[in-house]
């Protein structure tokens, strides 16, 4: 029978200080290092946004504080702005820098703004959770594609 384990973190955070629950079917920290991993059909939520990996690895300060997070493996995520953008997407790689407020995707990027029709493929995306902005590049398989609904003014 598969076990998942679940742990809910109170984390004083420097980007949300927010409740952060965390499933996982494995999970092995190291607090020396400052490194808690979670593998297996991991889900992590925290408010509005959530995401969903085969590995997660969480790298914290001496202060128990998140500064890093790595999500590795069919990496499907929910992220909302903080001026209320909602963003849906997948990608094989996402690092999360709290400090920075900043998700970086690699690799096989899809990135869609639900509550516009906005949609970003490519190699890497990184999208600022603060201000909104987001940056893409197209790297091996070709360029970035960027699709918009782009309303017409009639004659």
């Amino acid at each position: 029978m598969k076990h998942i384990i679940i742990l809910i973190i109170f984390l004083n955070t420097m980007a949300f200080g927010q409740e952060l629950k965390i499933k996982a079917n494995v999970f092995q920290a190291d607090e020396k290092k400052g490194i808690s991993i979670f593998e297996g059909d991991v889900n992590i939520v925290k408010k509005n946004d959530e995401l969903n990996a085969s590995k997660v690895t969480i790298y914290t300060n001496k202060k128990n504080q998140p500064v890093k997070y790595i999500a590795l493996g069919n990496v499907a995520f929910k992220i909302a702005t903080k001026q209320g953008a909602k963003y849906e997407g997948t990608a094989n790689k996402v690092i999360f820098l709290p400090k920075d407020k900043e998700y970086h995707f690699y690799e096989n990027v899809f990135l869609r703004q639900i509550n516009e029709k906005k949609e970003i493929q490519g190699d890497e995306v990184i999208l600022n959770i603060t201000d909104g902005q987001a940056y893409a590049k197209g790297v091996k398989k070709g360029p970035v594609i960027m699709i918009f609904d782009i309303a017409e003014e009639e004659e």
